[in-house]
């Protein structure tokens, strides 16, 4: 049995994917199948280390982006995906997989279009409230459509393919770690934490944001920052600037990418989560942490902003826009929340109930299936 994974764009496609890919090695040994081969597709690995330990053979291929603003770069693109549709054909019939699951994402495009040639089974899950371009061109013909807000579902031709999992969560982030959280970053158990999320690329107005409140927020919270490898020298040293003469400097600890056990450890302390509206909202809702989520303005379809106020009615968090992010209203919003025991308590009762778990179970037992269809038939 194959299977081939394929999705990316940015780590928030990708981790989703190695979820499915976990539960799939789980539900591989439950059924005794000992031949099941995963592969995965994207222009790069992302995390080949999570590959290698997933057992999943990479396959390279590649994809341009398609903006939604005029750019040459639109153009250069466009033969890129042409030909990485050419490549992932080519590559995909040589290993001829049961069945493709795919993210969504531009990467996920090319590999897509393939299987579709060679008419092999697909399946997508689509994250976002409104699906992109990639997932509702798949939608069409797709034999499973997978997605984590209902409202999404109704948005894909075919209802009675669509089924309301939620997101697959990786199963070895999905527990926060609560015990010795505040030793493991040298904090104090009785100052409130905030845990700021900038995502595996870094969000540039939330870690300027946070920087320029940040001498007054020290005075009060111990900040751990995820800022993005790619921000992380520049974040730093502002932030020494900025700090130089603070007695507090000592409650931030920015870190550049977060590994499982600083991510557990990270949700255990965090009394806030602040963060944008991508998958992340997920992992907050599992671990059950109130959040200020401030979306990207220019997301692809607004769904940044459309997943934002989705989990806002919720009652599990509140939005604020990029247009209003300001000192004060940070500042205030964050004092207003983390103040509050029975708003902390109310909304991480809602952030619970929100999330679903079993996303990534439910995902890899259709595409089981729909492998063992295929291979029976062949």
């Amino acid at each position: 049995m194959k299977i081939l994974l394929t999705g990316g764009g940015s780590k928030g496609h990708v981790y989703p994917v190695m979820a499915v890919a976990e539960s799939l090695r789980e539900l591989a040994k439950q059924h005794k199948i000992v031949d099941m081969r995963l592969f995965f597709m994207a222009p790069e690995p992302y995390d080949e280390a999570k590959l290698y330990d997933l057992g999943i053979t990479f396959v390279p291929n590649t994809a341009g982006k398609v903006r939604r603003y005029a750019s040459i770069l639109n153009i250069f693109d466009s033969f890129k995906t042409g030909w990485g549709i050419i490549t992932s054909m080519w590559r995909i019939f040589s290993i001829f997989p049961d069945v493709i699951f795919g993210k969504g994402g531009y990467a996920s495009f090319p590999a897509l279009v393939a299987g579709r040639i060679l008419g092999i089974p697909v399946v997508i899950h689509e994250s976002d409230m409104a699906p992109g371009r990639a997932n509702k061109w798949a939608g069409k013909f797709a034999a499973r459509v997978a997605v984590s807000y209902a409202e999404a579902g109704k948005l894909f031709p075919h209802p009675d393919r669509v089924a309301v999992t939620g997101q697959p969560v990786r199963k070895e982030i999905e527990m926060p770690l609560i015990e010795g959280a505040h030793e493991f970053f040298q904090f104090e158990n009785r100052l409130p934490t905030l845990f700021v999320i900038g995502g595996s690329q870094g969000a540039s107005l939330i870690n300027d944001a946070i920087i320029e409140v940040l001498p007054e927020l020290l005075k009060h919270y111990q900040v751990i920052h995820q800022t993005g490898q790619e921000k992380f020298v520049q974040v730093t040293k502002t932030a020494e600037a900025t700090l130089y003469a603070s007695e507090f400097k000592h409650r931030y600890k920015p870190f550049g990418y977060m590994d499982p056990l600083n991510l557990r450890m990270a949700a255990g302390a965090a009394t806030l989560i602040i963060t944008r509206a991508g998958s992340t909202i997920f992992e907050i809702a599992a671990w059950g942490k109130p959040s200020i989520v401030i979306p990207i303005t220019d997301s692809n379809g607004d769904h940044q902003r459309k997943n934002a106020y989705a989990y806002a009615r919720s009652g599990a968090c509140t939005v604020i826009e990029e247009k209003n992010l300001s000192y004060n209203i940070l500042l205030s919003e964050i004092n207003r929340i983390a103040s509050s025991p029975e708003l902390i308590t109310s909304m991480s009762t809602a952030a619970h109930n929100f999330y679903q778990a079993g996303a990534a179970d439910k995902i890899a037992s259709e595409i089981l299936e729909i492998a063992l269809e295929h291979e029976a038939g062949k």
